[in-house]
């Protein structure tokens, strides 16, 4: 599973060549999806208007919303520092879980923010899913 985590939904707003390129490949890849976080989105839009709608119109773009069990593990998170709600939710999202299996892959623009063991990408690493 790929997760854009709030840079990279902001970057991917913000017109990011290799992120659109993956998402027009995502989008022609029938059950494939690039994972948002809810409260990846939310922080995204919080810091430029119109960036919910702009991504949110791209297909192969779905939502994780935080139900019961998230909310309260993301609330955990956020208390024992593990960073802010919409890291936090990301961080959720990408735990492996019955219905998605293996551990998941969070694109992001700051790779230093998330805890040693995630599997992170930076999306202007070079090479970045195979784009140069």
């Amino acid at each position: 599973m790929i997760i854009l985590d709030t840079s990279a939904v902001v970057a991917l707003a913000r017109g990011h060549r290799a992120l659109h390129l993956l998402a027009d490949n995502v989008a022609h890849t029938p059950g494939d999806w690039l994972h948002i976080p809810a409260l990846c989105l939310m922080y995204a839009e919080s810091i430029e208007k119109g960036v919910a709608g702009d991504v949110l119109a791209l297909p192969g773009v779905m939502v994780d919303p935080l139900n019961q069990t998230g909310a309260a593990t993301v609330g955990a998170m956020f208390r024992d520092g593990w960073g802010g709600p919409d890291l936090c939710h990301a961080l959720y999202v990408a735990t492996p879980h019955m219905e998605t299996g293996g551990m998941s892959i969070i694109l992001t623009g700051s790779e230093s923010g998330y805890p040693p063991g995630i599997l992170t990408v930076d999306i202007d690493s070079p090479g970045m899913l195979g784009f140069h």
